[in-house]
C-alpha cells in the first residue's frame, strides 16, 4: 500500500526518516527538473532540491489540504526557494567588485561572471516580450506571485495571465538560444 503524500508529511513532522526518504523518491526528479528548468544550472537544481527537503525535515511547515493538493504546494515551495536562490545570486554578482575578486579563489569568481552574463542575457531576451508579457513574467518568477494573484491585480482572466507566461517563456527560450549562439559566433 503507497501512503498519500500528506499522511507522509505528516510522519516527516514527527521526524520519521522514512517517510522523508520515501517523499524524496517520488519527488525529486519532478523538482529537481522543474529547477533546473528555472535555473539552466544542474548545480544549483540540486541544491535547491536539498534545501526544500531539508526545510521539510528542519521546519514545521505548514501545508493546508483543504487548499490544495501537496504536489501543487510542494511546487511552490520549491519556485519560491529557486527565486530565493536566484535573488541571492543576483545580489551576489552585482556586488562583485575588485577587492573581492582578489579574494575569491578564482573558480568562485568564474562562477560569478557566469551569473553575472546569464543575468545580462535573460535582462537583453526581458527588453524583446511586450510590456504585458513582460509586467507579467516580472510578476511571477521575479516577485513570486501567484498567476492568480496576477490576475486580481492586473484585473484580467487567470487564462490570459497562463497563456501570456506560457508566450512569453517560450518567447524567451527563443531569444536566450539565440543570444547564446551569437556569442558562441562571436567568440569563434
Amino acid at each position: 500500500m503507497q501512503l498519500h503524500d500528506t499522511e507522509l508529511f505528516k510522519r516527516i513532522q514527527t521526524h520519521d526518516e522514512e517517510a522523508l526518504e520515501l517523499l524524496y523518491d517520488r519527488y525529486e526528479k519532478l523538482l529537481f527538473s522543474f529547477c533546473y528548468r528555472m535555473t539552466n544550472n544542474s548545480f544549483l537544481a540540486e541544491e535547491i532540491v536539498q534545501d526544500v527537503f531539508t526545510k521539510l525535515w528542519t521546519k514545521q511547515r505548514n501545508f493546508d489540504e483543504t487548499k490544495g493538493k501537496f504536489s501543487s504546494w510542494l511546487l511552490t515551495v520549491t519556485r519560491n526557494a529557486a527565486l530565493d536562490k536566484l535573488r541571492k545570486k543576483s545580489v551576489k554578482t552585482y556586488e562583485l567588485d575588485e577587492r573581492d575578486a582578489l579574494h575569491e579563489d578564482p573558480s568562485s569568481v568564474e562562477t560569478q561572471v557566469e551569473w553575472k552574463e546569464e543575468n545580462e542575457q535573460l535582462q537583453t531576451a526581458m527588453k524583446t516580450l511586450s510590456e504585458e508579457q513582460r509586467g507579467i513574467i516580472e510578476l511571477f518568477y521575479f516577485k513570486g506571485m501567484s498567476q492568480t494573484s496576477i490576475a486580481e491585480t492586473c484585473g484580467i482572466p487567470l487564462g490570459t495571465v497562463k497563456g501570456r507566461v506560457r508566450l512569453a517563456l517560450k518567447h524567451l527560450r527563443t531569444e536566450l538560444s539565440s543570444i547564446k549562439e551569437r556569442g558562441m559566433q562571436h567568440e569563434q
